[in-house]
Order: C-alpha cells, then sequence, then structure tokens
C-alpha cells in the first residue's frame, strides 16, 4: 500500500497522543481534545466526523452506566451489597479482590463488560471506605476483571461476536459458545493472581496523588474526638434507675454522653435531660473507656455487645459529629441548652462547645450561648440535615454523605435490571442502559439535575475525543497499511511469529481504535496470511479477536475509563499496573494458542 500524505499525517498524531499521555504533558481528556481538534483543522475527518465520538455507542453506554451507578448508589442498596461481602470474606485486601475479581469477570461472559463493572462499582467504593483500603487497590483489579471476562464466552463482547459474522463471509466455519473458554478462563484466572502477588508492587496505595482525609476525620483529629461507642444495659438494682442523665450527673461527674438510648425495640437519639432512665433499658455512651467504665462500676451497669438496633451509630454514612456555629441572628443567643430544648428539637447530643477561645465539656446545660459560639455535636446526619436547613444555626461541617431514599430501591433494582437485560436479548448497549436511566428519572429514583450531575465529564471527553483517531485510521487505511506492513515482515517466517505478531498488533490497535474496528481491519489480513502459511485461518481471527481485548496499558478502553476517576489514577498508575498485565496476557495468549489452538 503506497503512504499517502493523509496516513503520514493520522500516524503523526497517533505518535503525539501517545507521547502526551505517557508522559502527562496535559491531562489525559486535554490530550483527547487536542487529538480530536487536530484531526479536524489537519482536514483528515469533516466536522461531522471529528464530534462521532459524542455520539458514539460507548460514550452514550459510559453516561448512562453513571447515571445508573448513582441511581443505585442513592439507595442505600449498595450499603447492603458491601455488608454480605464483608460477611463473606472479611476485611483480607486479596480475598476482597479475588471474590469481587471473580463474581465481576463471570458476569462479563454474559452481558457487556461495562455494565458488569458499573453494577459493582458502587458496592466496591462502598467496601473501600468501610475496611479503610485505598480505593486505588479496589477498582482497577475490578476494571481489568470485566475486561478479562469478556474472553469467557463468544458473546462476551461484541468484537467476539463479529468475528463470526466475519468467518461466515469468508466460507469459514464460525465458532460455537464456549470455544474461547479455555483461553478467557486462564487470562481472568490469570488477572486475579496477578494482583495477588503484585497488587501491592503495582497499583498506587492511595488514589489521585495522595490519601485526603475526610472533613470528618479532619475534624475528628483536629478536637481529639473519639467515634468509640460503648453500651452499657442497666439492670433492675441499679442505682440509676429512676434517675435523669442531670440528676445523675452523668455529664459532671463522668464526662461521657447518652448519645442513644433503647427500650424494646425502640430507639431514642438524644434523649431529653428530664428523661427518666429504667432498668432494661440499654444506652449508647460516647466517652473514653475509662471514664465508661468509672460510670458503670458507680451505677452496677452491664457492658454489652453493641446491639443491632444501635447499628447506625456505627456507620459512617450514617452519623458523625458536625460543628454548629451560632451566627449573629440566632434565637439562641442569650439563652441555654435548657432554654432552646435542643435535643428535643433535633435529637442531637451536645458534646462541647467552644466560646472565646475556651473549650467547656461536661454539664454547660445552663451556659448562656453568644454570638460566633461553636458547638460540637453528634448523632445521625438525617437529623444533622434538618439542623442545616434551620436559618438560626449554621453547620460547618459538609455533610460528605447522601441521604439515602430507601422507598425507592425496588425501582432503581429494576431500572438497573432492565438496561442489563435488553442487552440480553440483543438492544444495542447504548439504548439499552439509556433506557435504564430514563427509567430511573421517571420513577423517580433520582432527578433530571441529579442526573446530570452524575455524570462525568471527563470521563465523557476522554472516549470522546479519541474515538475519532480510530475513525481516521480506518479512514485513510492508516490501521490497514500498520497491518498490511507488520504482516509482510513475518511473511514466511514460522507459525509462532505469526501468532506473536497478530497478537501484538491487535493489542496497538486496541489501545486508539474500537474493538470491532480493530477486528474489522485485522480479519482480512490474518485470514490472507493463513492461507498464504499454510494454516487454518479460523484460530487465528479468533486470536485477534482475543488480543483485542488486551488494553491495560492506558485508560482509553470504556471500562477502564470509568474506573480512573472513581480510583483517583493517573496515566502513569495505568502504565505501571497495565504494562505487566499486558505482557502476562500477550505470553499466555500466544502460548495456549500456539500449543492448543493452531
Amino acid at each position: 500500500m503506497e503512504l499517502d500524505i493523509q496516513v503520514i499525517i493520522v500516524l503523526g498524531i497517533l505518535v503525539a497522543t501517545v507521547i502526551m499521555m505517557v508522559f502527562e504533558i496535559f491531562r489525559i481528556d486535554v490530550v483527547a481534545i487536542i487529538t480530536m481538534l487536530a484531526l479536524g483543522w489537519s482536514g483528515i475527518l469533516t466536522t461531522d466526523e471529528m464530534l462521532k465520538g459524542f455520539s458514539s455507542n460507548a460514550v452514550i453506554s459510559m453516561i448512562a452506566v453513571m447515571i445508573l451507578g448513582y441511581g443505585i448508589t442513592t439507595t442505600g442498596v449498595m450499603e447492603k451489597f458491601s455488608e454480605l461481602i464483608l460477611r463473606k470474606v472479611g476485611h483480607d485486601k486479596n480475598k476482597i479482590i479475588g471474590f469481587i475479581s471473580s463474581a465481576v469477570g463471570t458476569l462479563s461472559a454474559f452481558m457487556q463488560n461495562i455494565g458488569a463493572a458499573a453494577l459493582f462499582l458502587p458496592g466496591t467504593i462502598e467496601i473501600s471506605r468501610k475496611t479503610k483500603i485505598p480505593v486505588s487497590q479496589l477498582i482497577m483489579p475490578l476494571g481489568f476483571a470485566a475486561i478479562l471476562g469478556g474472553s469467557l464466552t463468544m458473546v462476551g463482547s461484541g468484537h467476539l461476536i463479529l468475528i463470526n459474522d466475519l468467518l461466515k463471509t469468508a466460507d469459514l466455519e464460525p465458532y460455537g459458545l464456549f470455544a474461547v473458554t479455555p483461553i478467557g478462563a486462564v487470562l481472568l484466572i490469570a488477572g486475579i493472581l496477578y494482583f495477588f502477588i503484585l497488587g501491592n508492587k503495582v497499583l498506587p496505595s492511595v488514589s489521585g496523588g495522595g490519601l485526603k482525609k475526610s472533613s470528618q476525620e479532619k475534624l475528628m483529629e483536629t478536637l481529639r474526638l473519639s467515634k468509640n461507642i460503648w453500651y452499657l444495659s442497666i439492670p433492675e438494682l441499679s442505682k440509676l434507675v429512676g434517675q435523669t442523665t442531670e440528676t445523675a450527673g452523668i455529664w459532671q461527674n463522668f464526662k461521657v454522653n447518652i448519645i442513644a438510648l433503647s427500650s424494646g425495640e425502640d430507639i431514642v437519639y438524644a434523649p431529653w435531660r428530664e428523661t427518666a432512665l429504667q432498668s432494661g433499658q440499654i444506652l449508647a455512651i460516647l466517652g473514653k473507656e475509662q471514664d465508661v467504665k468509672s460510670m458503670a462500676d458507680a451505677f452496677g451497669l452491664k457492658e454489652e455487645i453493641a446491639p443491632k438496633i444501635f447499628n447506625r451509630l456505627d456507620k459512617p454514612e450514617d452519623s458523625g459529629f458536625a460543628e454548629v456555629i451560632i451566627p449573629a441572628s440566632s434565637e439562641i443567643i442569650g439563652k441555654t441548652l435548657r432554654d432552646y430544648a435542643f435535643r428535643r428539637r433535633y435529637a442531637l447530643e451536645p458534646l462541647m462547645v467552644f466560646s472565646n477561645g475556651e473549650e467547656i465539656k461536661g454539664d454547660f446545660s445552663d451556659r448562656k450561648f453568644h454570638q460566633g459560639d461553636t458547638l460540637i455535636v453528634y448523632g445521625l446526619w438525617d437529623n444533622i440535615r434538618q439542623l442545616k436547613e434551620d436559618s438560626d444555626l449554621i453547620v460547618a461541617t459538609p455533610i460528605e454523605t447522601e441521604p439515602k431514599n430507601q422507598s425507592k430501591t425496588i425501582p432503581a433494582i429494576a431500572s438497573f435490571a432492565l438496561g442489563i437485560l435488553l442487552t440480553f436479548v440483543g438492544v444495542p448497549i447504548a439504548i439499552a442502559f439509556l433506557t435504564g436511566a430514563l427509567a430511573m428519572i421517571l420513577s423517580r429514583v433520582i432527578s433530571i439535575q441529579q442526573a446530570y450531575d452524575a455524570i462525568d465529564w471527563k470521563v465523557v471527553f476522554l472516549l470522546a475525543g479519541l474515538i475519532p483517531l480510530g475513525i481516521a485510521m480506518q479512514k485513510t487505511g492508516a490501521a490497514y497499511f500498520l497491518a498490511e506492513n507488520v504482516m509482510g515482515l513475518i511473511e514466511g517466517q514460522s507459525p509462532l511469529m505469526l501468532v506473536i505478531a497478530i497478537s501484538v498488533l491487535a493489542t496497538i490497535f486496541s489501545l486508539f481504535m474500537s474493538n470491532v474496528g480493530a477486528v474489522v481491519v485485522l480479519a482480512p489480513l490474518v485470514i490472507g496470511m493463513a492461507e498464504i502459511a499454510g494454516l487454518d485461518p479460523r484460530p487465528l481471527v479468533l486470536l485477534a479477536a482475543v488480543s483485542v481485548s488486551n488494553s491495560f496499558v492506558l485508560p482509553t478502553h470504556q471500562v477502564n475509563a470509568l474506573m480512573m476517576s472513581s480510583g483517583g489514577y493517573t496515566n502513569k498508575d495505568y502504565i505501571k499496573a497495565g504494562s505487566g498485565m499486558t505482557v502476562l496476557f500477550l505470553v499466555l495468549t500466544v502460548t495456549v494458542f500456539y500449543l492448543f489452538y493452531l
């Protein structure tokens, strides 16, 4: 094929794109936009072709997946999912990675890998938060497993489905559903073991250049607050029976706070000072261990294992500390906690107050508040949100958790399931997932504004900007030129060299072209080369289709793009972890195909 000026321009833009990505000269989405505009300004692509990425199946699917994931998260169902996993595998990082990777990889065998990844992503983030394992060490293995699992069956990925059509067109026999399962299983198992063995070395230990502390962690660290909660039951003969928090001197003498009490199945948060304590009640107490034990000894209380009824107090997503500032216009100025009935109004427990640089703890019930005083409280985020809506007080602590709308759990799951089900019956993934996202909006799981807010535009522009590069490579023949010349170099070589060349070329194409586009370019060349070499072309076409899944070294695959923001990854993170995975993929694919498929 004659090398014309358009091919030279496209190859030049390709090389420049790779350099900018590898050396992170600009942020990756900015690189994608530069690439897209370069193809337009150079005249390689028309304006419509240059902007085609924004209407591509991959980008629309990605947008829909983000909306679906956000909708599922708002119902709290992912918290239950994460709790289930942690009950099964505990807090061991390798066990968590193994369980999630196996599950998502197996699921990818029968559905689009982006859908499988999206299904597990919110739960994985929730697991990271609960176990304090950096999210960057869990999400990349999840994404890689979703990609690898697509090679477990002939319906796991679009390009594997396509090769049967290409084989029929060439009068060759198509493959059965599980023809690719042996190599797919080897790759998935190897991918999981790769992170078991090398995870600590290849995965970033922190996300996004540094593990940022939450506002809650900063507040606790600054004020030396402890979230250790103790549970004490009141026996029938306890001296505390019939007394109130105030008359018993709990604040004054022990410097602890009763943040909740239960009577049977009923629970009261931040009980009022005049509440008479009764036998059989269980108290949830915030304070130092020594102070709590002193109180238990003084009143003959019995320490209990955390009762299930108090489980919201132990969850960071349900409860926490907050700073409350008294503004100049506040009604509480000149009044006391007693006068204002703070606990009865908000069901929040006041822990301390700062006034003119003075820190006051214990019993400050009768202390009058002044403008600028800061009150530290503890309680449910739901109650803190209600306090935040009150213009009388200012909540200075950001509330980092969204309120969970559990009443919408069923429609949220149904909407997500609808999107996935539609892909099973042959509906294009973009239409299927966008239909599911719309169902979430129409069923009021989320509002249309929340749907817009759920979209990560960095990922959208990354994919939309790079898709035109693949279009240009096909339109100008640059892809065919590369493939033809590589095939020409290994003509007359051993079958092993042919297998290596096909696998490497498919891997390179996968980074900048759609997997389907790469297979369309490679299949006819592979068939021709196989016939010249006297080999059966079918396994070599299958090799090309499997190898275009080897897309780990850059976040250009739509699954990796989806994971990038959630994991806080940079290009270098993918190069570091993906290079090893790419080499492992190549070695295993070449070996298995050469020994068992040819």
